[in-house]
C-alpha cells in the first residue's frame, strides 16, 4: 500500500516538471532571434551529432550556417577534407539546420554521415530555432563575429569562396 501511495506522489510531481519543461522550451523558440549587424548573436540551445550541448563560444569569429541539403555538402566537402581542429584554429564553428529534412533521412543518414566528422556540428533540428537567420537559396551563410557581435554577413556558393573565407590556400 505504501508503495502505491509513493508512486502515486511520484506522479503528480512529475505533472508540474513536465509542464515546467514544456514552458521553458516554448520560451526558447519565442525568444529566437534573427542576426543583426551590429548586435550580439542571438544565443543558441542545440546539440551536436553525438547530442552534446553545443553553443558559439566567446571567442567564435566566424559562423558558417548552412540550411539546405546544397549548402550542407558543400561545406562537407570541404571541412570534410580538414584535418581535426581545423575549425576551432580559425576560431570558427559550423551550424547545420536540418529542421526541414524528415526524420527518417535524419536519423538514418545525416546524422550518422556527421558523426564520422572529425568536428563538432552545431545541429538544428526545429524548425523556429532558426528560422530568422539569413540564408539565401542554395548558399552557405558566413557570419562575422567581432566580440561576439555581427560584423558582417555573406553568401558563398562554390568551394573556392567557402576556402577562401575559411582561409585555405591550395597549392
Amino acid at each position: 500500500m505504501r508503495l502505491q501511495q509513493k508512486l502515486r506522489s511520484m506522479h503528480r510531481m512529475k505533472q508540474p516538471t513536465y509542464l515546467l519543461s514544456a514552458l521553458l522550451m516554448s520560451a526558447s523558440v519565442a525568444f529566437a532571434a534573427p542576426v543583426v549587424l551590429e548586435q550580439p548573436l542571438p544565443a543558441l540551445t542545440l546539440q551536436d551529432q553525438h547530442t552534446q550541448p553545443w553553443g558559439v563560444k566567446s571567442d567564435t569569429r566566424l559562423v558558417v550556417f548552412a540550411a539546405g541539403r546544397k549548402p550542407s555538402n558543400l561545406v562537407m566537402e570541404v571541412l570534410g577534407a580538414q584535418a581535426k581542429g581545423f575549425l576551432e584554429s580559425r576560431q570558427a564553428v559550423y551550424v547545420a539546420d536540418m529542421s526541414r529534412m524528415p526524420g527518417f533521412v535524419t536519423r538514418t543518414f545525416a546524422l550518422p554521415a556527421l558523426r564520422e566528422q572529425p568536428f563538432a556540428v552545431g545541429v538544428n533540428l526545429d524548425d523556429k530555432q532558426l528560422a530568422d537567420w539569413p540564408r539565401q537559396e542554395d548558399a552557405i551563410t558566413l557570419i562575422r563575429l567581432e566580440g561576439g557581435r555581427v560584423s558582417s554577413i555573406a553568401y558563398v556558393r562554390t568551394a573556392a569562396e567557402l576556402k577562401t573565407a575559411l582561409g585555405i590556400t591550395t597549392p
